[in-house]
């Protein structure tokens, strides 16, 4: 959600800036080169500026009114905001609701744990921690559910930190979406051949990809 909230501030800021509905007239400036300036023809400018009653006749510091009225643009603003909006959902809800930043963390523990796997194994391994995520034995956020205390190695040695591959951001999309069941609702993988906690070997074991076993 940070993303979201922060992509919104930028565009509400920007749409609701002071706009400029006024030009002060400099030296040689004429109606026609300031219509010409403003993408506007001479009419349009001429209908802004009742004012002025002789178009070949204005002054240097004088106002002319160049953009459309107040209410036009609060309108605009209103539209722009809200399809800035919409996008910012669209996106949202083709990410099924979690934020870029927690996908780029999901892709990163995925290459930490699973890097030298098959690549349905970077699969599995993402929908364990988005099954977590819907568990309610687990916290229901991806950043809360890797960085619990003590549950994966890469969090506590730093490979978390480091970026993620292509392999690994394509793992999590399919985790998100056509491969999202792919082991379950396995909870839980490890490696049985180096791992020195025995206590999952109890656990129902839901599959089993390259080195890691899944369980439930």
């Amino acid at each position: 959600m940070i993303k979201l909230i922060a992509t919104l501030t930028i565009v509400v800021s920007l749409l609701f800036a002071s706009p400029v509905f006024a030009y002060t007239v400099k030296t040689g400036d004429t109606m026609t080169k300031i219509a010409r300036e403003h993408n506007m023809t001479l009419q349009d400018l001429a209908n802004r500026n009742p004012q002025v009653q002789n178009l070949d006749l204005i002054y240097v510091g004088q106002t002319i009114h160049t953009n459309d009225s107040e209410a036009e643009m609060t309108v605009a603003r209103t539209v722009a905001v809200r399809a800035a909006a919409a996008s910012a959902a669209l996106k949202l809800e083709e990410n099924q609701g979690y934020s870029e930043q927690e996908l780029d963390l999901l892709a990163r523990l995925v290459r930490a744990e699973a890097e030298i796997e098959p690549y349905e194994g970077k699969v599995a391994v993402a929908c364990v921690v988005l099954n977590r995520v819907t568990s309610s034995a687990f916290p229901n956020s991806i950043r809360e559910v890797i960085y619990q205390k003590g549950q994966f190695q890469p969090v506590r040695n730093g490979a978390i930190n480091k970026p993620a591959d292509v392999d690994s951001i394509k793992a999590v999309r399919e985790a998100l979406n056509e491969k999202r069941k792919l082991v379950g609702d396995s909870l839980f993988f490890y490696n049985p051949a180096i791992s020195t906690s025995r206590w999952l070997d109890t656990r129902t074991t839901t599959a089993s990809i390259g080195d890691h076993v899944f369980k439930r």
